[in-house]
């Protein structure tokens, strides 16, 4: 058995001198093939002589452009053999024995496709992360928040999420997925660059019939926002286009599609309104521009019927709206969303 962890590098220089060093130090799983591998988005820094120099017997993939996130793990992962892949940040600090209860996880649940960690912030180690936290989830219009993170309240670690659970999605900060699921279901889709290509990929997957899980028994610390960082307008206009085009993609049947696109397109539109009242006209600007490539996308480059899958939402969907919960009752807690 070969388990590949792939660290996926753009200008990253400073993030691999910290953390690869204990990549490779705490990544061994007796009777296992690890191997732990660098692909290089076209970096302009001196992350690739620096690796050279200092851990030449890493193996590393070239990238010839800076391809993002999405289809840069497509293109490197084309190069790697494994049975299993890890998808590890750069800016992520792992433990020891971080590896086992991943592979002891994918290997013991029936139809498991990929399953991910407890992550916690790298700079306050008692603090869920943002991008990941205790497990992904999605309500009906495709909000996306995790045990330990509502929109931007992220809770403490008091062990109120440790047991191991179903989610909808895993993060692509660190995650391990099944490969030969990861390429017969296509892979990342390379339109979305960076942000929210996980979430397609694990819709896609249960949507196929298979299940995504968290397990509390392995533990890292993320940094977060080392290549965009949260204030980013690139970063907005990502996020906001890339979850209507995850729902586009997955949401059927078609009436269904329409109806939900449009209501949630009226909830882009007054989060954007809300930024413009307290001064913030960037996220105006941005929602604008990610509607609109959205329907250019539409027209252009995405089928008008998609081949429906079993159900319109599989399970771990949260069947009411998280933003009503969370700015309207005020909850501000996972574990206090009314069931």
């Amino acid at each position: 058995m070969i388990v590949s962890v792939v660290i996926l590098n753009w200008n990253g220089r400073h993030f691999l001198e910290k953390y690869l060093p204990g990549v490779i130090a705490n990544s061994q799983l007796p009777g296992v093939d690890v191997d732990v591998v660098v692909a290089d988005n076209a970096s302009t820094d001196d992350s690739l002589s620096w690796l050279q120099t200092n851990h030449p017997n890493v193996r590393i993939i070239r990238l010839d452009m800076n391809y993002g996130f999405a289809e840069g793990y497509n293109q490197a992962l084309l190069h790697v053999d494994a049975d299993y892949y890890v998808l590890l940040n750069s800016d992520v600090e792992v433990t020891e024995e971080w590896l086992q209860p991943l592979l002891d996880l994918m290997q013991q649940k029936h139809n498991i496709a990929a399953c991910m960690p407890k992550i916690l912030a790298a700079t306050d180690r008692t603090s869920f992360e943002y991008a990941g936290a205790a497990g992904g989830f999605m309500d009906k219009y495709g909000y996306i928040f995790c045990r330990g993170r509502l929109f931007h309240t992220v809770e403490k670690d008091t062990g109120q999420y440790d047991s191991e659970t179903e989610i909808f999605w895993a993060t692509g900060a660190c995650c391990m997925i099944n490969a030969r699921l990861f390429h017969e279901t296509g892979g990342f889709d390379g339109l979305f660059f960076a942000h929210m290509e996980e979430i397609d990929l694990c819709w896609r997957l249960k949507n196929a019939g298979y299940t995504i899980w968290y397990t509390h028994r392995s533990t890292v610390y993320h940094v977060g926002g080392g290549t965009l960082p949260q204030s980013s307008p690139f970063k907005t206009f990502l996020n906001y286009r890339n979850n209507l085009l995850m729902m586009y993609k997955n949401l059927t049947p078609r009436k269904h599609r329409k109806l939900i696109l449009s209501i949630r397109m009226m909830l882009d539109g007054i989060s954007a309104l809300h930024s413009l009242l307290k001064g913030d006209i960037s996220v105006l600007k941005a929602v604008w521009k990610a509607h609109n490539s959205f329907r250019k996308l539409c027209r252009i480059q995405l089928p008008s019927d998609i081949t429906a899958p079993p159900l319109s939402y599989p399970t771990c969907v949260y069947q009411r709206s998280v933003v009503y919960q969370y700015f309207i009752k005020g909850c501000k807690s996972f574990k206090y969303l009314t069931p």
